[in-house]
């Protein structure tokens, strides 16, 4: 009887990561550029639903959503596998520390804590992912040859990278937080009938 309840919860969790997955797939498509940034660094709040499930689970469950988001989205043909790949390590870097401070100390100021640490994590992280992989993989599969000039990463990294991910972290942070506080309780009772 108890591993039927087992499974039967394994088996909502991953039907919950699914869902969450989907919901966050279909938020990159609600997306709107900086006007003074490059235009293909767009602004989404796709991170949210993997935010929800690592802090009512666990880190791992924020990055299963992300990989469901990422791998979705590359079979519909929403975007390009280095983009994929580059939105994909941009959410783990955001949602993974914020989730880790979450569970560490449980409240709103390490959710605020969390939302500062994966804000600046993703920013610097990016910032370096694409200086020595991202952009070099864009000038060799892409065509973008470039992007594979130092000076031109340089630029790209400082002036439009870095600045984006801050931007775009603060944004999804200030939204966040609303809606996680509303929807706590709720999450919170859902979470023990899961567990």
């Amino acid at each position: 009887m108890q591993n039927n309840k087992t499974q039967s919860s394994k088996l909502l969790k991953l039907i919950l990561f699914a869902l969450l997955g989907t919901i966050s797939m279909l938020l990159m498509f609600l997306k709107f550029p900086l006007p003074f940034l490059p235009s293909y660094l767009t602004i989404d709040f796709s991170d949210v639903p993997a935010l929800l499930a690592a802090l009512l689970f666990s880190p791992v469950a924020g990055v299963i959503v992300e990989l469901v988001k990422n791998l979705l989205h590359l079979i519909i043909g929403g975007g390009e596998p280095v983009g994929v790949a580059a939105n994909f390590l941009a959410g783990i870097l955001f949602v993974v520390p914020v989730s880790v401070l979450y569970h560490k100390f449980k409240g709103v100021k390490s959710l605020v804590s969390g939302l500062v640490t994966g804000t600046v994590v993703m920013a610097i992280g990016m910032g370096i992912l694409n200086y020595f992989l991202i952009l070099p993989a864009y000038s060799l599969f892409m065509g973008m040859e470039e992007m594979a000039i130092p000076t031109v990463k340089w630029a790209t990294v400082i002036g439009g990278i870095l600045p984006f991910n801050a931007i775009k972290g603060v944004i999804v942070g200030v939204l966040f937080v609303p809606v996680f506080a509303k929807l706590r309780p709720w999450l919170e009772k859902k979470r023990l009938t899961l567990n």
